[in-house]
């Protein structure tokens, strides 16, 4: 079995459970329709559902959000990392001045609305959560980071598949400025960065580095093979090597003034990425397929980029060997 075949054939069989592939999970659900445009919000640890309630809620909003609107947010979210708890207090007060119902529990939450965005800025509780959702046939965006480890990450599109409710999750900074225009077929490398701010309860890239990654994976595509990462207190950067060839660079920084961005470099020249769009972007996209039930982003890709992380962890621990993304995905897929 060649290496393409052999990574295809690992990432399917960790999530593909009994026979179910994920394309087929996405087919299944081809006749999922949702009732209405009632969207219900899980965590008000994070300002991301500020954001996206403020957007979505304006009376002007642009007609790309299609009339949906949030109805009601369940607040937890982190009881226990103390930057995103302490926020719940706050942006529980702050949403229900646009008509917010507050919630006792998911339970109370799903009787309510038609679709959920999972924000819980905890990923340790994304998997739990969404498997509340995905039993009702909800349709569910799940912000970053999907989950807190790529064991956690693999279950949750598992039972997608086997609930046959499509779910995507993806960072907006895939959508940052320059990546719209971009030719992909003329990528031959690409250097990204982001913060990469390190809480002790995630693998260091899945609580702030996802960001820089996902941009990475945006440009350059899955076929990422092994990753060396090098590590210091302000920085970490790691080297992806792609099946084909390429190599792909993640700065993650801890000090000094932080952004995001980076350079592509392509057959016709090199060309910068950024400043950052916004949310409104991966909103439309997030309406588009509470929609259609089409995800932007597959699983395949968004499970590589956590792959990705995972391995840059083990390169860690290893002084900054090189880590094949296969060896944590074949790991990870048998716990």
């Amino acid at each position: 079995m060649n290496q393409m075949n052999r990574r295809k054939f690992i990432v399917t069989s960790a999530i593909a459970g009994a026979g179910l592939g994920i394309y087929g999970s996405v087919l299944a659900a081809d006749n999922f329709l949702a009732e209405g445009k009632r969207i219900g919000i899980i965590g008000l640890d994070t300002s991301h559902s500020i954001a996206f309630t403020k957007v979505l809620n304006d009376d002007h909003a642009d007609k790309s959000y299609r009339g949906y609107k949030v109805v009601a947010a369940y607040p937890y979210g982190s009881k226990t990392i103390k930057s995103s708890a302490d926020r719940i207090p706050g942006y529980t007060e702050e949403i229900q001045k646009y008509g917010v119902k507050i919630s006792d529990s998911i339970e109370d939450l799903l009787k309510d609305v038609d679709v959920v965005l999972l924000e819980t800025n905890d990923g340790r509780l994304h998997l739990e959560q969404a498997l509340q959702v995905l039993r009702t046939g909800k349709r569910m965006f799940i912000d970053k980071p999907v989950a807190a480890s790529l064991e956690d990450a693999i279950a949750i599109f598992k039972a997608s598949g086997q609930y046959g409710v499509p779910v995507f999750s993806a960072s907006s900074l895939r959508y940052i400025k320059g990546v719209s225009e971009l030719d992909k077929t003329t990528v031959v490398g690409a250097d990204t960065f982001s913060p990469a701010t390190i809480e002790s309860t995630h693998p260091d890239l899945f609580w702030y580095g996802v960001h820089g990654v996902e941009t990475l994976f945006t440009v350059m595509g899955t076929g990422c093979e092994s990753v060396q990462r090098m590590h210091t207190e302000d920085t970490d950067v790691v080297v992806g090597f792609w099946k084909d060839g390429r190599i792909g660079t993640f700065r993650g920084t801890r000090s000094g003034k932080s952004g995001y961005g980076g350079t592509v470099y392509t057959t016709e020249g090199p060309k910068a990425l950024g400043p950052y769009a916004g949310y409104e972007p991966l909103l439309i996209e997030i309406v588009n397929y509470f929609d259609t039930g089409k995800v932007p982003v597959t699983p395949e890709e968004t499970l590589e980029i956590f792959a990705f992380m995972a391995a840059a962890d083990e390169s860690k621990k290893q002084g900054g060997q090189k880590v094949r993304l296969d060896e944590v995905m074949n790991k990870a897929g048998k716990k």
